[in-house]
């Protein structure tokens, strides 16, 4: 994009010469206010919109000389609400644009059928129609029917915002997954900074009059904004979001004040140290059940009825020291609970040695910026 604008009748500037390169088989979120432009310069790219002045590229062909509706159908395109043809089955419809392109209604089908698991849709669900799938299975229809054609470029706009948080964590997750697959070319609109953090390989930040902030990756942003505009529209919380590029992997992790349901006296005896005021207490599946302090642990019939809460396990070898530090803090004790991916407790760590974790994290980071620069 160079030196896109879009000016319309009355004056209005929706985006003032916007220069960008959005990096191949990447996601790129657009973020920012209300009014900033960010809908508007994703619809120029396929031309919804036409703008005013400058040059859109896409493989080094300018999208104005090309035939609009060649240009569209060379593009998915997900929108707030799916926006699925009510009349048609849940099959049809991702089978649109194939169809359009004159594919046999076989093979579009096959097709369909195809990306209904890639997006984790039941087959059992291609004979319905939009109206009999919960929001979130619509969401996941409209993002197949934008893959259906295999296109190089994918648009978003807003395509999760309509439904609840959980769902939208799923579709979040389903949708890096995806790219993980097939690595496409997106450009996604979104209001939510978190939403942008987790999802994008680099981030353009749009301030009012449709200009840009600054365009860099999720962990450069949090932890350089650019001016006091993309401080502010961060939030307060930033070093807390940037913890999320931080792995907890590295921590040290404590299985001593660990012990089974069915403990022995001995074993509890041996598990008690001074520094660790509470036991972990597992299934004999080695699944967290709570903490208790050793005095009041039963040998050989612990009840977990009166254990305490041990919050929300991390995964050590996956998660980050957001997440540590999030059980950490959710934990009654002060001590944050790891397991591997089987649930399995692989140890416990204190709120302290993550805060050390964390301020070694931030001591080695400019060296790694810079190198990566």
């Amino acid at each position: 994009m160079d030196s896109v604008t879009k000016r319309y009748p009355d004056g209005t500037v929706a985006v003032d010469r916007l220069s960008l390169d959005i990096p191949d088989r990447a996601i790129t979120v657009f973020v920012g206010p209300s009014g900033c432009g960010k809908t508007t310069t994703l619809r120029m790219i396929n031309r919804m919109i036409e703008p005013s002045e400058g040059t859109i590229l896409i493989d080094g062909k300018d999208v104005l000389k090309e035939p609009v509706n060649t240009l569209r159908r060379s593009m998915g395109y997900v929108i707030q609400n799916a926006g699925l043809f009510q009349h048609r089955t849940i099959i049809d419809n991702i089978a649109t644009v194939p169809r359009l392109l004159g594919w046999d209604k076989g093979r579009a089908r096959d097709r369909a059928r195809e990306l209904m698991g890639r997006v984790g849709l039941d087959p059992s669900l291609a004979k319905r129609y939009p109206y009999q799938l919960s929001g979130g299975q619509q969401q996941r229809v409209g993002v197949a029917r934008a893959l259906a054609a295999d296109p190089p470029v994918l648009l978003m706009d807003e395509p999760f915002s309509a439904v609840d948080p959980i769902v939208r964590k799923g579709l979040q997750d389903e949708l890096l997954r995806i790219q993980e697959e097939l690595g496409k070319t997106i450009v996604f609109v979104t209001h939510d900074i978190d939403e942008a953090v987790k999802i994008g390989t680099k981030v353009a930040v749009m301030r009012t009059g449709g200009r840009l902030a600054q365009f860099a990756p999720p962990a450069e942003l949090l932890t350089d904004p650019a001016d006091a505009f993309v401080e502010d529209f961060l939030g307060a919380d930033r070093g807390i979001r940037r913890l999320s590029f931080f792995p907890a992997a590295g921590l040290p992790l404590l299985t001593t004040p660990v012990v089974a349901v069915d403990a022995t006296a001995e074993q509890i005896a041996a598990r008690t140290t001074p520094d660790v005021p509470y036991l972990l207490v597992t299934g004999l599946d080695g699944r967290p059940l709570g903490w208790g302090e050793p005095r009041n642990l039963t040998a050989g019939r612990i009840d977990p009825t009166r254990l305490l809460a041990h919050g929300r396990p991390f995964e050590h070898a996956t998660d980050s020291l957001r997440a540590a530090l999030d059980c950490a803090v959710l934990s009654p004790t002060g001590w944050a609970v790891a397991v591997g991916a089987d649930g399995r407790v692989t140890g416990v760590v204190a709120q302290h040695t993550i805060a050390e974790a964390i301020r070694s994290a931030h001591a080695a980071r400019p060296d790694t910026e810079k190198a990566v620069r």
